[in-house]
């Protein structure tokens, strides 16, 4: 099954729709949604290396923004949807320890969360809640989500092809290493946050 996912992703990069899927992806997963771009990042810049770059600027571009809807979320919309974000990564509890984490760390808190498997609509969210400012929360979100998505980016540029035989040799491993990151960092914000 993960396999026929891949292989689906894979396809958005012979579509002219590629780069919109991305965009939306990486909007959507900023704010609300709980799949990672990297995945699609991934397979786009892959299956065409030299616009690897490309990809990593769409990816980084719609996280961006889809992080200022989740600010926006946050800072008016608290109570009704942020609330039910915050309740199903099962953070509740831990709302009022991110606020020190803010109050403490501003904008490395949201350069933290933007850049490791942490997830990062949690962060955005609660900067708007804590009015954290959004200057400083547009800045920490370009610097760190650029940085995670054109490492991922640069690196399939570097090594294109091998890359993509290694992704299809070790697909089943890399995906749970994956899962397992990701599950992680929740883990980390629920117990150590």
């Amino acid at each position: 099954m993960l396999r026929r996912f891949y292989d689906w992703v894979l396809h958005w990069a012979e579509t002219p729709y590629g780069s919109w899927a991305l965009f939306f992806l990486a909007f959507c997963e900023s704010s609300f949604f709980p799949i990672p771009p990297d995945i699609l990042l991934i397979a786009l810049a892959v299956s065409i290396p030299k616009k690897s770059f490309k990809y990593a600027l769409i990816c980084s571009a719609g996280s961006v923004l889809g992080g200022c809807l989740g600010y926006l979320i946050g800072w008016q919309f608290m109570t009704g949807i942020g609330e039910r974000i915050i309740t199903f990564y099962g953070l509740t509890h831990k709302f009022e320890y991110i606020e020190k984490l803010y109050n403490t760390y501003d904008a490395w808190a949201i350069g933290i969360a933007g850049f490791t498997p942490i997830p990062y609509k949690v962060f955005t969210i609660s900067a708007g809640a804590f009015n954290i400012s959004f200057t400083v929360f547009i800045i920490a979100s370009m610097v760190s989500r650029s940085a995670r998505f054109f490492l991922v980016g640069g690196l399939i540029y570097i090594f294109g092809p091998k890359i993509q035989a290694f992704i299809d040799k070790y697909f089943n491993i890399l995906a749970v290493v994956f899962t397992v990151l990701l599950v992680a960092g929740f883990i980390i914000i629920k117990y150590l946050f």
